[in-house]
């Protein structure tokens, strides 16, 4: 699990970046549950929250800056 106090301290590029492994992660687990061959469902439910938890602080930043 990712803290989001965490994720405010990296940079946008940073960010970026984990939310594009995230979504990666989150693709694979999705097809091995589909296939299934997924070995901890559990998981699957904590890579989309850290996913959500970068996209919130992106859109917060993005929010702050208009």
């Amino acid at each position: 699990m990712i803290k989001a106090s965490k994720l405010r301290e990296q940079s946008d590029e940073e960010l970026e970046r984990q939310l594009h492994d995230l979504e990666e992660q989150l693709f694979k687990l999705r097809f091995q549950k589909s296939t299934g061959q997924i070995e901890n469902p559990v998981k699957l439910r904590e890579v989309r929250r850290d996913r959500a938890r970068v996209l919130t602080v992106l859109n917060e930043r993005r929010r702050s800056a208009r």
